[in-house]
């Protein structure tokens, strides 16, 4: 049986993330989230117990569109939507939706830096989800070019995480 605490995450990562619909099933558990407005959980536990853990889904509020004449004063990063479109580097994606980590704890250092080389079998960050820790390998050999996510950042399955110069 899950804990409110374990749907409560599930909730938030499905909230966050693209996706419009979530089903996971253990045992006699099935938990099933729409992002229609409500959440759905379907058990063969108790009927008291599927009450309990029935909760809708909350949107978060969206900011007000900033006007035209802001956004069009805002310039583009050129140099990093260059290194972004190059055909020649390969991109090493997230193979989950969770949250990114460059270390395995806060107190050490990041697995790599820009212009760190890595091997086919490096980790080069952690993903969470579910507080499970998934170590991300390089899968390449090369070089790290470039970082696409800060750390702590949620992020989607199959977004690019690193830029890396091939070997």
């Amino acid at each position: 049986m899950l804990k409110i605490q374990e749907i409560r995450e599930i909730i938030k990562l499905v909230d966050s993330s693209s996706i419009d619909e979530f089903v996971y099933e253990v045992d006699d558990t099935k938990v099933k989230l729409k992002k229609n407005g409500t959440t759905t959980v379907v058990t063969d536990a108790p009927a008291q117990v599927v009450k309990a853990v029935t909760a809708p889904v909350v949107e978060a509020p969206k900011a007000p569109a900033a006007p035209v004449a802001e956004k069009a004063a805002a310039p583009a990063p050129a140099p990093k939507a260059e290194v972004a479109n190059d055909a020649s580097l390969h991109k090493i994606v997230s193979p989950m939706v969770g949250t990114f980590y460059q270390a395995p704890n806060p107190e050490s250092p990041a697995f790599v830096q820009v212009g760190d080389k890595v091997g086919e079998e490096s980790i080069v960050c952690i993903v969470e989800a579910m507080k499970l820790f998934n170590e991300i390998e390089a899968e390449v050999k090369g070089e790290i070019v470039e970082i696409l996510v800060k750390d702590g950042e949620l992020v989607e399955y199959g977004q690019p995480l690193f830029l890396v110069k091939e070997n």
